[in-house]
């Protein structure tokens, strides 16, 4: 099947090349030539605009773009005046859900397609495939159904959940047609929700299990350090080893956590991290529509702002507490890892 692919960055290239194995024709584009020149010499078709892109699509077209969300309605819109009905575009990356409606709306009155479509997968995905969950017409959806098979993982080795199996449909292929235009991406912003938990949890595990010897270092004894309640925490754990440890039949055990395993071989230390986290959107999206939904969700708002606080030397909040502690009983702020 043809189809074109704009955003050839880390993973919009992969899933060219994922394609490209399973006999796709693949028309990209990209704002940066050398991205475009790489995936031509791959066997894929290279564009220098999004004219010439769209001229080289046949009828029906279908491009997907993998671009930040930022830029996304610049681009729709461009395409939009390309194409004709009976055309579709797909955004795979990141957009708010309310963006694909109104997108969705827009382009209905000129026939065009749009199709929300959550990917995850990540640098991993051209080995792995990627999980993606799509939102818009069921017809222009089961008419890429070629492309949405043969980027998805498949059933592989997973053995199948007990009561699926008379249920059918995509969904152990990896893929899913989740609903009307915004349904994937509100599934897919979910899922990083979700994720930032997560991730959250194992930090904060794996934190804890770092100061184990919090005893075996030097205590200050002042007015403004709490004494340590014991003094038999005097472990120096093998953080590598650890997390090797709990890979192998743990109920925690995850792709998440092979991923951190595989950080901590590296660098036991993980000394060649800052610690700044960023957050692309998903995790706000996802706290704001449950705030909406009277839906209380702790540990996802937590994670998030575990986030922010990480990009931060130190926020308005600190200074206000450690202000009034000094002006209600003049504590003086220690330096920091004190």
């Amino acid at each position: 099947m043809q189809i074109a692919m704009i955003g050839l960055g880390r993973m919009g290239a992969n899933m060219v090349r994922r394609l490209l194995r399973n006999s796709h024709n693949c028309v990209v584009y990209d704002a940066n030539p050398k991205a475009v020149a790489d995936l031509v010499a791959e066997g894929a078709t290279g564009a220098a605009s999004l004219e010439e892109l769209v001229s080289k699509l046949e009828l029906p077209r279908a491009v997907w773009i993998m671009v930040p969300a930022a830029i996304t309605d610049k681009l729709v819109s461009d395409l939009a005046a390309l194409l004709a009905p009976g055309d579709t575009i797909i955004d795979g990356g990141n957009s708010y859900f309310r963006d694909d409606r109104r997108r969705s709306e827009a382009l209905r009155p000129k026939g065009i397609h749009y199709l929300d479509c959550g990917t995850s997968g990540g640098v991993w995905g051209l080995e792995r495939g990627y999980c993606m969950m799509i939102g818009g017409d069921r017809e222009a959806v089961e008419c890429l159904d070629p492309v949405f098979k043969s980027l998805a993982p498949g059933r592989g080795n997973i053995e199948v959940t007990p009561g699926r199996e008379k249920l059918g449909g995509t969904a152990e292929e990896g893929y899913l047609h989740c609903g009307a235009s915004g349904a994937g991406h509100f599934v897919k912003m979910v899922h990083n929700g979700i994720e930032y938990g997560i991730m959250a949890a194992f930090g904060e595990g794996f934190d804890i299990l770092a100061n184990a010897n919090a005893s075996t270092k030097p205590a200050a004894k002042d007015a403004e350090t709490a004494p340590a309640m014991h003094h038999d925490l005097d472990y120096n754990l093998n953080l590598a080893d650890i997390s090797e440890v709990w890979r192998r039949g743990s109920v925690i055990s995850s792709w998440l956590l092979d991923l951190a395993a595989a950080a901590f071989a590296e660098n036991p230390t993980l000394s060649n991290y800052s610690g700044s986290v960023a957050d692309s959107g998903e995790g706000r999206w996802t706290i704001m529509a449950a705030i909406e939904e009277a839906v209380d969700c702790e540990v996802l708002t937590a994670a998030l702002y575990a986030r922010f606080r990480s990009r931060k030397e130190h926020t308005m909040s600190e200074k206000v507490c450690s202000a009034m502690r000094y002006q209600f009983g003049g504590h003086i702020e220690r330096a920091s890892g004190g």
